[in-house]
């Protein structure tokens, strides 16, 4: 069984009524980065990139931005 990984980050912006080029302003990372994660389609996220996200949104638990999947094949 594989598993895969989720970022959640589109829809923790969606809950917090925050663009991603507010959330690129306040962390500092480019607005196309931004997008990329939202899209799914950036396959590497770097420590730093991950710390000022959750930083941003106040969040304390890695869990609320990244979801482990186990894929059923």
């Amino acid at each position: 069984m594989a598993c895969s990984i989720n970022i959640r980050l589109k829809e923790l912006l969606e809950e917090r009524h925050m663009t991603q080029k507010k959330l690129a302003e306040l962390s500092g990372i480019r607005e196309s980065t931004i997008s990329d994660i939202c899209r799914g389609s950036r396959t590497v996220m770097n420590f730093a990139h991950i710390a000022k996200i959750a930083d941003v949104l106040d969040i304390y638990d890695v869990r609320d931005l990244i979801e482990l999947r186990k894929d059923h094949n």
